[in-house]
This record gives structure tokens, C-alpha cells and sequence, in this order.
């Protein structure tokens, strides 16, 4: 059972350390890419906020974070911020 529990745990700990949200992923974001990509590429984001047509949402943290703005469902702007 020890050993069962053991696995598990490093199973876990490998699958978070397994970010998609990394400098090379960012570096693939382009402008007019669909959300669906961006998503697709670096997973869902932490979250988003609509305002006057505009999607902007963040990935990841204080630590280490990317931020799009999408229009019309397409890539406007992007940013990141300590990725590596």
C-alpha cells in the first residue's frame, strides 16, 4: 500500500510540473491566433474578463503569468510575465 501511495504521489507532482504555460509555448502565440489555440497550446486559462467585445484572460500567476486580449475571438495583444 506504501508503495501504491508513494506512486501516486510522485504521479501527481510529475503531471503538475508539466505545465504547458512555458516561454517556448508563449513564443507561439500569434496575433490572430483563435482562442481555441491558445488554449489548445497552453490549456485554460485562471480566467477571463469580457469587456466591450473584448476577452482578456490570464494564465498562471503573480509568479509567472501570460495575459491575451482576444477581439472577436482572435489574438489582439499579448504579454508574459517571468516565464521560462
Amino acid at each position: 500500500m506504501k508503495i501504491l501511495t508513494a506512486w501516486l504521489l510522485g504521479l501527481m507532482l510529475t503531471i503538475s510540473g508539466c505545465s504547458k504555460l512555458t516561454l517556448e509555448n508563449y513564443n507561439k502565440i500569434a496575433m490572430g491566433m483563435p482562442y481555441d489555440e491558445v488554449v489548445r497550446l497552453i490549456g485554460p486559462p485562471d480566467r477571463c474578463d469580457d469587456v466591450m467585445g473584448v476577452r482578456s484572460c490570464q494564465w498562471g500567476d503573480e509568479k509567472h503569468s501570460v495575459h491575451v486580449n482576444f477581439l472577436a475571438g482572435q489574438v489582439l495583444l499579448f504579454s508574459s510575465s517571468n516565464l521560462k
